[in-house]
C-alpha cells in the first residue's frame, strides 16, 4: 500500500473514500468538516447527522454527494456532544455541563483511523485521503497526532486499499505531519 503525505484542501481531493474529522454528534461544523459541506452540499450535513451520535472512536459512512469521492468516512475522533435536530440539548449536553466539546486523545484518533482505514477496505475502496483526525480545531497535538495516524496506517494490512493520503492543509501544517511520519 502506498502511504504518501500530500498538502491541500481534503474537499477537492479525489479518492475513492475521503475522511471527515468528526466529532461524535456528526453535526458538520468547521475545519476539515466544514470544508467537505461547502463542497458537497448541506445534503452531507445531514446524512451524517441521521447516522449520529455514534461512539468515540467509531466511524459512520455517507456518500459524497458533490464531492470527487464515493463515500465520506465521518471518523470520530472528538467527543461532541452537539444537539441533534428533535432532541434536546439536555440529552447531549456531554459530562457535568461541558459545554458542546470534549478533547481528542491519543487512544480515540488512533481508533478512528483504524475504523475509518477498515471501513474503506470493506467498501472495496482502493484510494483514500485522511486528515489530522483530533487536530486543528480539536485542539489535539499536531505532531502526537500525525504520529498516531501514520502508525495506524503503517500497521493496515488491506485487502483492497493501495493508496492512502494524508493531508496536510497549510503549509506549516503539511512540514508538521511530513516531519512526524517520516
Amino acid at each position: 500500500m502506498q502511504f504518501s503525505v500530500v498538502q491541500g484542501d481534503v474537499a477537492e481531493q479525489s479518492a475513492d473514500a475521503l475522511v471527515n474529522a468528526a466529532g461524535t454528534s456528526l453535526r458538520m461544523g468547521s475545519g476539515v468538516a466544514g470544508a467537505l459541506r461547502r463542497a458537497a452540499g448541506e445534503q452531507l450535513n445531514e446524512a451524517a447527522m441521521a447516522k449520529g451520535p455514534v461512539d468515540l472512536g467509531a466511524v459512520a459512512v455517507t456518500d459524497a454527494f458533490d464531492l470527487d469521492a464515493t463515500y465520506v468516512i465521518h471518523a470520530a475522533a472528538m467527543p461532541h456532544f452537539g444537539v441533534h435536530e428533535n432532541e434536546s440539548s439536555r440529552a447531549h449536553a456531554g459530562p457535568e455541563g461541558s459545554g458542546n466539546d470534549g478533547k481528542p486523545t491519543s487512544e480515540s484518533i488512533r481508533s478512528a483511523a483504524r475504523n475509518a482505514l477498515e471501513a474503506a477496505d470493506e467498501r472495496g475502496c482502493r484510494s483514500l485521503v485522511i486528515p489530522a483526525l483530533g487536530c486543528g480545531v480539536a485542539g489535539f497535538d499536531l505532531r502526537e497526532g500525525a504520529a498516531v495516524i501514520a502508525d495506524e496506517i503503517r500497521g493496515f494490512d488491506p485487502e483492497h486499499l493501495d493508496d492512502v493520503r494524508f493531508i496536510a492543509y497549510s503549509d506549516e501544517e503539511y512540514e508538521t505531519v511530513r516531519d512526524a511520519v517520516a
